[in-house]
């Protein structure tokens, strides 16, 4: 029988032998290029953050796919999504509240772009289509250490104003709020650390040709792109979220 947040402290020396059960929830299908490689967006992120103590159940949330209860799973993930948190879809309102509960019991969660922008809506936050436009390619940012990581972003809408209980701890010139943390159980991020470069790619070709030509041209001159070792230290840091701290230190 597995502890649950609210066991003993002593009850913790077992989990590290455990297997830890995290669920996907799938708020997006992925472009045709994506799919010609059997890449959907739940197998990015095994990939990503694949380990030995880990499995991973996919709720296709789009569909109307709900878990039973916050308790299915030791952790969730909200994904990606080509959809906008405030347009009108009829999950919409289940996964927000869903996230709310999750929330209230203290349950861990990562958002990822469209899983940081609804997260961050469902807590009281604001979420719009930033002036500045699209934001698509490697991105510098900074986090609340000072230090720096690289990682390929692909977004127009952004958190414009966090939750009052979110604490920004990364940002850049293009998104005040590029990650958020809520207390110790909740980490947000609006780039993709499970975008390599070449998924990146796989998508710039796909869907590169509806951005704006500025914007083409300038994803098209930047090179070096989201480096390994940064995307490998954010899947650590996602990690540390997900499990309360027991697979290892956080990033930063």
């Amino acid at each position: 029988m597995r502890a649950r947040a609210c066991a003993p402290a002593h009850a913790f020396i077992s989990l590290m032998t455990d297997i830890m059960r995290i669920g996907i929830l799938q708020t997006g299908r992925p472009p045709e290029a994506l799919c010609a490689h059997a890449m959907d967006y739940p197998d990015l992120f095994r990939a990503a953050l694949a380990r030995p103590d880990a499995t991973f159940t996919t709720y296709r949330v789009m569909d109307g796919q709900l878990p039973s209860g916050v308790g299915d799973e030791d952790g969730w993930l909200i994904t990606g999504s080509p959809f906008g948190v405030y347009e009108d879809h009829p999950w919409i309102p289940g996964l927000e509240a869903f996230v709310r509960e999750a929330d209230r019991q203290h349950a861990p969660m990562v958002g990822i772009c469209f899983g940081h922008q609804l997260i961050a809506q469902a807590l009281g936050g604001k979420v719009e289509k930033f002036p500045g436009g699209w934001i698509v390619g490697p991105q510098d940012y900074t986090l609340d250490d000072g230090s720096t990581v690289t990682l390929n972003a692909w977004h127009q809408d952004q958190v414009m104003e966090p939750p009052p209980q979110a604490r920004t701890i990364m940002r850049s010139p293009a998104c005040a709020h590029a990650a958020l943390r809520y207390g110790e159980h909740i980490l947000t991020v609006q780039p993709h650390p499970e975008f390599t470069d070449a998924v990146f790619h796989a998508l710039f070709h796909e869907r590169g040709q509806a951005l704006p030509p500025a914007i083409q041209q300038a994803v098209e001159q930047k090179t070096g792109g989201s480096a390994p070792a940064f995307q490998a230290r954010f899947a650590q840091f996602l990690w540390h979220c997900l499990s309360r701290g027991r697979v290892g230190e956080a990033a930063g």
